[in-house]
């Protein structure tokens, strides 16, 4: 099994301990992309405005430094804008997810 492989794996472990319940997922739900050490988390729901459109509204964003071997963390601000978060970087993508899950500043999920 490649590392890429493996990371991938531990993505969507850990994304299952963030979506919502499986009769929910219809009206929201969190996919992700994972592209060039870049992880981008996001909200998937239908418009307000048409609900036959279906939105993917980016919220969390995670960046791999090889050499430094750490994951900078930023949120989306509603001017589109990505900012570092309060707790700037993590040494594994597990540590990403649980500071996504507790949310303590209210940036991600709340």
């Amino acid at each position: 099994m490649t590392v890429i492989s493996i990371l991938e794996n531990t993505i969507k472990t850990n994304l299952e301990n963030i979506r919502p319940p499986e009769h929910m997922r219809d009206q929201l739900d969190i996919g992700y992309s994972f592209i060039n050490n870049v992880l981008i988390l996001f909200e998937i729901r239908p418009s307000f405005i048409d609900k036959d459109k279906i939105l993917n509204i980016e919220f969390a964003k995670t960046r791999y430094f090889k050499s430094k071997e750490i994951w900078k963390i930023y949120w989306k601000r509603a001017n589109d804008n990505w900012d570092p978060y309060k707790i700037e970087e993590v040494s594994n993508i597990d540590a990403f997810f649980k500071i996504i899950k507790e949310d303590k500043y209210g940036c991600f999920l709340g």
